[in-house]
């Protein structure tokens, strides 16, 4: 069976963060770059609960495992999910 696949604003609203394009993108840029020692759900943003799924979610291979990889990404190289969010 194939696993669902989630977006950003999937992401951020399953966060309790605001989730339009908008403010995504001003997530993004308040919070990059996240320094590569400090693994993503380990980054002083977050509250308690956001840490424990996001970590749950790259640990246990989760089906929002792919859009959390992402969201590790963009918060480590800004410029680049910037570029793509306002190409897409």
């Amino acid at each position: 069976m194939e696993q669902p696949f989630h977006n950003f604003s999937e992401l951020f609203a399953q966060l309790g963060l605001g989730n339009s394009p908008e403010e995504i993108e001003a997530f993004i840029l308040q919070h990059s770059p996240l320094l590569g020692e400090v693994r993503l759900a380990d980054a002083p943003f977050w509250s308690s609960a956001q840490a424990d799924f996001l970590q749950q979610a790259l640990y246990a291979d989760s089906d929002w495992v792919e859009i959390v990889d992402a969201l590790n990404t963009a918060l480590r190289d800004k410029r680049r999910f910037i570029t793509e969010m306002r190409t897409s």
